[in-house]
């Protein structure tokens, strides 16, 4: 499939997990692509990814905190020099952090709330006025289940995607006019930097009979991050032009 042939994307994250999944999914569609991440080694790993599969000269990579706003200013500023505009934003960075909610500290609040809500703000309010200029542009916001499902341990976290998610409805009321689109995707048991390794930091005290509920109904477990990015190419395609302020939620059955 070539859908993203001289489509213009912005891919947050896209230094490891999904995001970067999504970065070369699209590549491989024939999307130019400016991935930024707070992980500059991850960036060079897609890079690299990208120079193998003969990608390289439509990717372009750069740092970016997207909880930081000035930074984020120049960093749309400069994913806009880069592409020459824009016509597909996918907000694919986050982080995910576990707690009693009763231990959890408003520094650790923040900041959740900081990368994962606020970030995805700033980086929406800096690029719309790139994407109402742009080519059929649409906004993919990443949410959850755990926005809508009950999942131990990460209020702050679930707090996060639901907010994002009641963002995005917002935001594809506000622009359909002006033919926006803005749909969000809510992944679960999706392999990933957030699920694997230390990502969810769960407590030590973990009670996992709270998790029966959030095993994947198809397969054996765990999904690949391309599961993801498959969908996600979809909705910023001609593929997905009727979807708009809705929600896809990809997670195996986990939550029929």
């Amino acid at each position: 499939m070539n859908r993203y042939i001289d489509r213009r994307v912005v891919i947050t994250g896209g230094g490891s997990g999904i995001g970067q999944a999504t970065v070369h999914r699209i590549l491989a569609e024939g999307g130019r692509v400016h991935a930024v991440d707070v992980n500059e080694a991850g960036l060079k790993a897609t890079a690299e990814k990208a120079a193998a599969d003969g990608t390289a000269d439509r990717l372009t990579t750069a740092v970016l905190d997207i909880s930081d706003e000035g930074a984020v200013k120049e960093g749309v500023a400069a994913a806009v020099d880069a592409l020459g505009g824009i016509d597909v934003l996918v907000n694919a960075a986050g982080i995910l952090r576990s707690e009693h909610t009763h231990k959890t500290t408003l520094e650790l609040w923040n900041r959740i709330i900081s990368v994962n809500l606020t970030g995805t703000f700033l980086m929406i309010r800096e690029s719309i006025p790139a994407l109402l200029a742009g080519d059929r542009p649409v906004i993919v916001n990443f949410s959850s289940t755990s926005a809508t499902f009950a999942h131990p341990y990460m209020s702050a976290y679930a707090a996060t995607k639901g907010g994002i998610q009641s963002m995005s409805h917002s935001l594809a009321a506000e622009y359909s006019k002006q033919g926006l689109r803005v749909v969000c995707v809510a992944p679960g048991s999706i392999e990933s930097g957030m699920t694997t390794g230390n990502g969810p930091g769960l407590p030590e005290d973990t009670d996992w009979s709270l998790f029966a509920k959030l095993a994947p109904a198809l397969g054996q477990g765990f999904a690949g991050p391309d599961t993801v990015a498959g969908v996600v190419a979809m909705l910023g395609s001609e593929d997905g032009a009727f979807i708009t302020g809705t929600e896809i939620r990809i997670d195996g059955g986990t939550h029929y």
